[in-house]
């Protein structure tokens, strides 16, 4: 899948559409979801241009993926999750719903997250 610069992501980055935000530095911006599923939901996303997880984990610098990891904990501590604990989630591809092709993850806390997966009904 090619990059598609008119995405969500990639207009906000370029200041076309405003966001919540909540951290930034050189490689990434990370900014509260429109649509919160928990007290705290932050999307993180790399400045790059970056489909998915795999694209980002082949391609991006070891700038980037190490900024990338490092905000994750920064952020987390910022909101207040850290120490009660939170959840990443990365949706990859079409199967796992993936709505915006640029690669982001979420940051959930606040409240207790349940289970990691609905289990499926037989």
């Amino acid at each position: 899948m090619a990059y598609d610069r008119n995405n969500v992501f990639a207009r906000i980055l370029r200041g076309e559409l405003p966001c919540g935000k909540v951290y930034e530095d050189e490689h990434v911006l990370a900014f509260r979801d429109i649509n919160p599923q928990a007290p705290t939901h932050v999307v993180v996303i790399p400045k790059g241009e970056y489909v998915s997880v795999d694209d980002f984990s082949e391609n991006a610098s070891a700038a980037e993926l190490a900024a990338f990891t490092r905000a994750i904990g920064r952020i987390a501590h910022q909101e207040g999750v850290a120490e009660g604990g939170y959840r990443i989630l990365a949706n990859h591809g079409a199967s796992a719903h993936q709505d915006v092709p640029h690669f982001h993850l979420h940051l959930f806390g606040g409240r207790d997250l349940g289970p990691m997966l609905r289990r499926a009904r037989d």
